[in-house]
């Protein structure tokens, strides 16, 4: 049987370039390599975009400010970096800090950030998945905050959408659904007629629980910690979309 080896193979490829987190199981792997392998084509009304690790890159320039904000308050040594990923930044200095005002030290993060002049970088294939889309069926939603968000898509040469859900519009950041509840709202769309793209676990637990598909790109996490996402792809280089004339938008998804 030709699918039989394929996902033998495909998990051969998994544990081989995704390996030290990988190896959980002959039952993981081959559902992983079986969501990797899939070309599939999705329909939707509307496509909800994470920033960071989806669009852009600024992992090192977050990292940066993240290590002088822990140098500043001497905790070299018990600050992990992951504990920053994928959430606003008030919930990880309320969770790693509680002794301290949240807003002073997001005030202090920000201006870290703004002495930082080296910017963020575009990921592969964001520029052309954005310029298929039709303007008022996309949007951003991000765990950072808007002054954050315009300046990195600044950098990065990615024009605003017409409208955004930040850090500042929601209560309870990712992985709480409200970020993509209210995501799928601004565009006017139920959560269940919308796309998640996301790169975090935290992201991918709020896009599923507000009731959105979603899809995973292998940027900052191993595929291994993105199985609760419904598709994989190494990069947006993977995806294509194109407007239909019921007013959907067919994605199409090639591994």
């Amino acid at each position: 049987m030709v699918l039989p080896n394929l996902l033998h193979w495909a998990g051969v490829f998994l544990v081989s370039i995704y390996g030290r987190d990988v190896h959980a199981g002959d039952g993981t792997i081959r559902s992983m390599a079986r969501t990797l392998l899939a070309s599939v084509t999705v329909s939707v009304r509307g496509v909800l975009f994470d920033m960071d690790g989806v669009l852009i890159n600024s992992t090192d320039a977050d990292e940066r400010c993240w290590l002088r904000w822990a140098r500043f308050h001497g905790m070299d040594g018990t600050f992990s970096i992951q504990s920053t990923h994928g959430r606003r930044a008030v919930d990880t200095l309320r969770a790693l800090r509680p002794d301290l005002d949240p807003m002073i030290e997001l005030r202090r993060l920000e201006d870290f950030d703004a002495e930082d002049q080296s910017g963020a970088v575009i990921l592969p294939g964001a520029k052309p998945l954005i310029a298929s889309l039709p303007e008022n069926v996309w949007t951003i939603v991000t765990s950072a905050p808007e002054s954050l968000m315009r300046n990195r898509l600044m950098s990065a040469g990615i024009s605003m959408p017409q409208s955004f859900i930040s850090a500042d519009d929601v209560t309870n950041g990712k992985p709480h659904p409200e970020p993509y509840e209210m995501g799928a709202r601004v565009l006017g769309f139920k959560p269940s007629e919308c796309l998640v793209i996301e790169d975090a676990p935290a992201g991918i637990k709020a896009g599923k629980a507000a009731g959105c598909r979603v899809l995973a790109v292998l940027s900052s996490h191993s595929a291994v910690e993105l199985t609760d996402a419904d598709w994989i792809v190494p990069s947006l280089e993977h995806v294509t979309a194109a407007p239909s004339d019921d007013g959907t938008i067919r994605i199409r998804l090639d591994v």
